[in-house]
């Protein structure tokens, strides 16, 4: 456990990245369509080249042929796990600062044993106290954030965070089953090729690439900037890259529903470290009280919360 727990705040800490460059991308003007599907995009480059560096070229073939038996659905896990999560987590920044969005961002560890129920997995319930205390804390960052800008902002922040909140963990979840077979409507996928964490993340980056399309074809956004371009290159490779294969390989280390849950609740930690980011390279204010409390809440539940896991 304690293996998992250190690979998933190590991911948190490379995940963090997307926050606090996201923020400066708004801050700048560069719109959000641009600042998810061009990450997206990166990723796809990086991700093959360095799955051809590390496997050679038939870990490429594999990993076409493993999309083309299954295209249906890898689009399908692509789109939640990384579309509509990451869509709405780029918009979001557009209406709240970065260290708020990954406080709330934490409502995924809420969501988490929701979707495990919902694929007939037994969750423990001894740790679910404490992911009220983390709520808690969500709840007083946004009260925060209510009272220094309007309502419209924080609707706009808030609840389509709430919704990828549920997609991440739903589109990895799906993986998961796949590779389990245990789903009788999810395909079994047990191609060697899965063992490889690069693999996995670039098979749901293929899946998440219609998403990007009907996205930019719905939004029309104007073109992006070069500064747009240089920071969605980097939040691919910090976040898309190290952070997601991270947190994924964590993921397929584990055994039990509880230990998906313990290392999914590790996110918390990105909090703090989008907090620093900002305070750091964006002048950020610290925050008040309320968001102080919020926070502390937050890592608080999530320490209890890996305690009981634990145990």
């Amino acid at each position: 456990m304690t293996r998992l727990i250190a690979l998933g705040s190590l991911a948190a800490l490379f995940f963090s990245s997307t926050f606090v460059l996201n923020r400066a991308m708004s801050l700048q003007g560069g719109h959000w369509a641009w600042t998810s599907s061009l990450r997206f995009g990166f990723m796809l480059v990086f991700l093959a080249a360095l799955l051809l560096i590390t496997q050679g070229k038939k870990a490429l073939v594999a990993v076409k042929d493993v999309f083309l038996q299954h295209w249906c659905f890898w689009i399908l896990a692509g789109s939640i796990g990384f579309g509509v999560f990451y869509a709405l987590i780029t918009f979001s920044s557009q209406y709240a600062a970065g260290w708020i969005v990954a406080t709330t961002w934490q409502t995924t560890i809420l969501a988490t044993p929701i979707v495990l129920v919902f694929f007939g997995r037994r969750v423990p319930t001894r740790g679910l106290l404490f992911t009220g205390i983390i709520f808690a804390g969500i709840l007083l960052v946004n009260i925060e954030h209510a009272t220094l800008s309007s309502l419209r902002e924080v609707l706009f922040s808030a609840l389509p965070i709430l919704v990828a909140a549920f997609a991440y963990p739903l589109g990895n979840q799906l993986v998961w089953e796949a590779r389990l077979g245990h789903h009788p409507r999810i395909p079994k996928i047990d191609h060697p090729i899965l063992d490889n964490g690069f693999a996995r993340v670039l098979l749901l980056t293929l899946g998440s690439i219609p998403f990007w399309m009907a996205l930019l074809l719905f939004t029309s956004p104007p073109a992006p900037s070069s500064g747009q371009l240089l920071s969605t290159a980097l939040v691919a490779l910090l976040s898309g890259v190290i952070a997601t294969t991270l947190f994924l390989y964590a993921r397929h280390l584990c055994n039990q529903p509880y230990e998906i849950a313990a290392v999914d609740a590790t996110q918390s930690m990105e909090v703090v470290f989008s907090l620093l980011g900002e305070i750091l390279f964006l002048g950020g204010a610290i925050p008040g009280a309320l968001g102080l409390a919020g926070v502390a809440l937050t890592i608080l539940g999530l320490a209890a919360y890996m305690r009981t896991q634990v145990k």
